[in-house]
């Protein structure tokens, strides 16, 4: 008698279907956050705005801070201690410009969500192509990609066209993304994409 078995350690349909499920609600949770993320900068712009300035001054001090102790104090030791009080102090003064100016730091963002939106739009390109390859439901993920790369450079292009309409573009955005995974978790019955 030949054992036909694939061994002890086999996955048999049941746990496929569990594993499934699984990625699928880790995709839908992923689309939901999104999508929550994108209606609250839309529902409140001004806010969402602030806020995003008072975190990123606030991990500015925070980071710099630690730079400067940790150069300081491993001086002795440390070759490039210099480098790191030098990158402290930079963290301090951008913290501080965000309190003081959040206009500025506001226009900084921009270009740091810009350039973000475009480099994660190249890598969910790489990601599409790769299960495009393996014969997965790989169009969700190309036109995500697509849409992040669009936005980014829409803020490059305009980036006089106002802060607000910067929140708008984001809220917009995580929207459009958050249905597209959402789509995209129940695009394939028994493949959900993860890319």
């Amino acid at each position: 008698m030949v054992d036909t078995s694939d061994g002890p350690g086999a996955a048999t349909p049941a746990a496929d279907g569990a594993v499934s499920r699984r990625v699928r609600g880790l995709v839908v949770l992923r689309g939901v956050l999104v999508l929550v993320f994108g209606l609250a900068i839309l529902l409140t712009p001004g806010l969402a705005l602030l806020a995003l300035i008072y975190v990123f001054a606030a991990y500015a001090l925070v980071d710099g801070v630690a730079a400067i102790v940790l150069g300081v104090r491993h001086r002795a030791e440390q070759p490039g201690w210099g480098w790191a009080v030098a990158q402290g102090v930079v963290s301090v003064l951008a913290g501080l410009v965000a309190i003081v100016l959040p206009g500025s730091a506001a226009l900084a963002i921009l270009f740091v969500i810009a350039f973000w939106a475009i480099l994660a739009g190249v890598v969910t390109a790489v990601s599409a192509n790769e299960v495009r390859k393996h014969d997965g439901p790989w169009g969700w993920v190309a036109v995500r990609a697509a849409i992040s790369v669009l936005f980014g450079v829409l803020l490059l292009v305009w980036p006089a066209s106002g802060i607000l309409a910067m929140l708008w573009l984001v809220g917009a955005f995580a929207i459009v993304a958050g249905v597209l995974l959402i789509a995209q978790a129940f695009r394939s019955p028994t493949q959900p994409a993860v890319g």
